[in-house]
């Protein structure tokens, strides 16, 4: 029985409905990640997911039975600290016209520790253009589509041209009448290189031991090596991609020499993102395919008005049917919109007044018992970010554990980065950064914030990032409560790191697949007659 079970053991139920040992805003990639590291690392069940949405990744839900922590159409509206308490008292909204909402339309949980998942991008940034919000057609953002418009036959102004629109635009260009990409400034794009895996390596990956793992090392060597591209714009590898998109536009556009121009950018390659897609350019050639690249002036009616070649304001196209918006996120507004409070009051706002900042990305000034993933600082621009929230989920685990065991014992327990490291921290992140490629002043990026102080991106490599916080440290915490004695009596917690790079060697692999066709040879050998018997014939 639940009941039977030791605290943080004990699920949430009925009976402490609105009290836990941790709750996690954001049941996606991040939120699951807390989730499951709780139940391995510390063995708590003792935690809600709070989702404004639906989970998306049912098979990792169900696989770690994570369904029975959700509360779904659930939104945050503010997080205050208890300073008597040691506590965060959570206010919730449930969304209306659900059941829960007739009784229970708003409520407040207490939390011993409060985990943001949430990430940057999920609130959808339209673009700033007069007319876009009375367009008279059919319009949506990337963000959030229309599964239920269809796209046959239809006239589509294509706002925006980033990894996004990339996307999109070999899609509907199968069926639209027309599409017509609106394109601000340019981006390097370099082939994804994506194909079918044949059979025969399927079943290598499947049955000879280490060659998987080998091949995923490989990947994230490769991709840690394409760091060299944001550490400088000189670096052999950024002349490498360079070259590589020059080349790919030249061969999918042969033959339009006119589009060559407007698709190269002036800026350096790293300052926005790099995109990767095989079938961009090929789209881009289409006979029902324009790009457009005279600034929009506003949208009127059905038609997207632009400036002509004397500055007059023109139409690009009338009588459009769509008008789709792939205009990203409101990316530097970090815990957008929930209000944060933590100690003597204090707004996470004013904390970030000069930009969102954090140690290591993941706590915040004056914010006890509180971390957060892929926060300020911790985006990147040349590998994956699943491995920096693998890394986060262990460190945020390992702060969540001495408050755990306080509590166990009857006591309370706050754990705050002390100012005077997350200044320092900060001030190195932002030098690097002055001299990477995502400062390079002649571009704008979602990477920077209205005073181009960049808020989003780390600066250095992945495995940089891991090794950094493998180590809960707790002299960089102001521990203070009742049980703060034995936090400080223990000094650091060891959360180790997932390692993704090679750590098998070529030769090893070799000696394991040998070893596989031995075995498997022999099985042949000592079961031919049984296969001779059963061949059919």
């Amino acid at each position: 029985m639940a009941e039977e079970l030791p605290w943080p053991q004990v699920p949430i139920g009925n009976k402490n409905h609105a009290n836990a040992a941790v709750v996690i805003i954001g049941g996606g990639i991040s939120g699951m990640c807390v989730a499951i590291d709780l139940l391995k690392r510390n063995k708590c069940r003792n935690f809600i997911i709070l989702e404004k949405s639906a989970a998306y990744l049912q098979r990792v839900a169900q696989k770690f039975q994570l369904l029975q922590h959700f509360r779904f159409n659930t939104s945050v509206v503010d997080a205050k600290w208890d300073e008597g308490a040691h506590k965060w008292k959570v206010h919730v909204k449930t969304v209306p016209g659900g059941k829960q909402a007739e009784y229970n339309p708003d409520y407040e949980i207490k939390a011993d520790f409060l985990v943001s998942a949430v990430g940057q991008l999920n609130v959808p940034q339209w673009p700033e253009i007069p007319g876009v919000e009375t367009f008279k057609g059919k319009k949506m953002h990337s963000a959030r589509w229309d599964w239920s418009y269809d796209l046959a036959d239809k006239k589509t102004a294509l706002v925006g041209n980033g990894c996004t629109a990339v996307q999109i635009l070999p899609e509907i260009a199968k069926v639209a009448k027309h599409v017509t990409v609106f394109q601000r400034t340019p981006n390097w794009v370099v082939p994804r290189l994506d194909a079918p895996v044949s059979a025969t390596w399927r079943n290598i990956y499947r049955y000879v031991p280490g060659v998987m793992a080998r091949k995923r090392a490989a990947i994230m060597d490769f991709k840690e090596l394409a760091y060299a591209f944001v550490a400088s714009a000189d670096s052999d590898v950024s002349k490498m991609f360079t070259s590589m998109s020059k080349e790919m536009l030249r061969n999918q556009l042969p033959n339009r020499p006119d589009l060559h121009e407007k698709l190269i950018p002036k800026y350096q390659l790293g300052c926005k993102r790099i995109i990767s897609s095989d079938d961009y350019f090929p789209a881009l050639g289409q006979d029902n395919v324009t790009l457009e690249t005279r600034p929009i002036d506003h949208i009127e009616g059905n038609s997207v008005k632009v400036f002509g070649s004397n500055g007059e304001i023109v139409s690009a196209q009338d009588n459009y049917d769509l008008l789709v918006c792939a205009t990203g996120f409101k990316t530097v507004d970090v815990m957008h919109p929930i209000q944060l409070y933590g100690k003597n009051g204090r707004h996470i706002g004013d904390v970030w007044k000069d930009g969102a900042k954090a140690y290591y990305g993941i706590t915040v000034e004056d914010m006890p018992n509180f971390g957060m993933l892929y926060g300020p600082n911790t985006n990147l621009g040349h590998n994956s970010i699943i491995l920096m929230i693998e890394a986060q989920s262990r460190y945020i685990n390992g702060l969540i554990t001495p408050v755990l065991e306080a509590r166990n014992r009857g006591r309370a327990l706050s754990l705050t980065p002390k100012k005077e490291r997350v200044e320092a921290y900060n001030a190195q992140i932002q030098e690097e950064l002055q001299h990477s490629t995502f400062n390079d002043p002649n571009c704008q990026s979602w990477y920077k914030n209205e005073k181009g102080v960049i808020t989003n991106n780390w600066s250095r490599t992945v495995v940089e990032y891991q090794k950094m916080v493998e180590d809960v440290n707790f002299e960089d915490f102001v521990v203070e409560g009742s049980g703060r004695d034995e936090a400080e009596r223990r000094k650091t917690i060891h959360v180790g790191r997932v390692r993704e790079e090679s750590s098998v060697s070529d030769r090893t692999l070799l000696i394991g697949a040998v070893s596989t066709a031995a075995v498997v040879g022999g099985w042949f050998l000592r079961n031919s007659r049984y296969l001779q018997r059963i061949r059919p014939r």
